[in-house]
């Protein structure tokens, strides 16, 4: 893996001495905060991961290498969305033989983390089941990667455009299980709660952590499913966000959006509808999730050291 992984000396330092690593993905850069604040944005993601305790490592592709942790020169090159194509697994061989630039996504994030050795891996929401799946099979990578890979996902649920209700079946189906912090209910991005339940509750970062050491240490390979709710001050409400999206899944049809534009599409309507609110949701999500998995790997560190 030499020939294609590269680590930065700062993480490199923290993996050999055991101490928590935070992976994140270089989509969220890209691609969800505009362009050029994306740059002060992820640099304050970052240090806000160290303040709470973890080294971060971004993760990206450049010159037919698998970053982890980037530079600044690095950081301001993969935050240009025209420059910089969007990286998940099927792109990854492509863009590593041209040598050309890619954002990882979730499912490729998960990918490169293993391979470097992090367990703990943040991000928005994860991908899943599509409300239409059962016409289009349009089924999000990173539940696969999730169900091959041993890390742990931290999020604030999945997407809300997805259908909640069957990645939660998917996700039981590939025997990923699905940890709820701190609520009984598997969170909804924009909002706290989904009406959908999860497996197991946590009420402590250290509680998720040795659930995650023990699994890995009987060899139950895969990863585990972290949902994260938003805060409540900024969560908003569901049935409300659940007409917008049903309404922007419309507009979506009528403008003959397909594959992976979906997403986006969908995304930038929501925005529309609701005025901006739910883009500074995303924002305050995020760094909800910084901080929670920046613990959960500071607790996974110290059982590994004491073990």
């Amino acid at each position: 893996m030499k020939e294609y992984l590269s680590i930065s000396p700062e993480v490199m330092d923290a993996l050999e001495k055991n101490d928590p690593v935070v992976a994140l993905e270089s989509n969220l850069i890209t691609y969800v905060v505009p362009y050029p604040n994306n740059i002060e944005f992820a640099k304050n993601y970052n240090q806000l991961i160290r303040d709470n305790g973890a080294i971060p490592a971004i993760t990206a592709i450049f010159d037919g290498k698998l970053k982890v942790g980037l530079s600044d020169d690095e950081l301001e090159q993969i935050a240009i969305p025209e420059k910089t194509p969007k990286a998940s697994r099927r792109d990854m061989p492509q863009l590593i033989a041209n040598k050309q630039p890619g954002a990882t996504t979730v499912a490729s994030t998960i990918i490169i983390a293993e391979m470097a050795g992090i367990k703990i891996f943040c991000t928005g929401g994860i991908g899943g089941v599509h409300r239409n799946a059962t016409e289009t099979f349009d089924i999000s990578a990173d539940l696969h990667e999730m169900a091959r890979t041993n890390v742990a996902v931290i999020s604030a649920g999945t997407k809300s455009i997805l259908d909640i209700g069957l990645t939660l079946e998917y996700l039981e189906t590939l025997g990923i299980p699905v940890i709820g912090m701190r609520t009984n209910q598997f969170p909804a991005f924009f909002c706290r709660d989904s009406k959908f339940g999860v497996d197991y509750r946590c009420e402590t970062e250290a509680e998720v952590a040795k659930i995650l050491k023990a699994k890995w240490d009987m060899g139950i390979n895969g990863g585990v499913v972290i949902g994260n709710p938003i805060p409540d001050a900024v969560s908003l409400n569901y049935g409300e966000m659940e007409k917008l999206i049903e309404k922007a899944i419309k507009d979506a049809n009528k403008n003959g959006i397909k594959g992976k534009d979906v997403t986006f599409y969908l995304l930038g309507k929501i925005k529309e509808f609701t005025h901006g609110r739910s883009f500074t949701a995303t924002l305050d999500l995020l760094n909800n999730n910084a901080v929670i998995s920046s613990k959960i790997a500071l607790e996974l560190s110290r059982l590994y050291k004491t073990a």
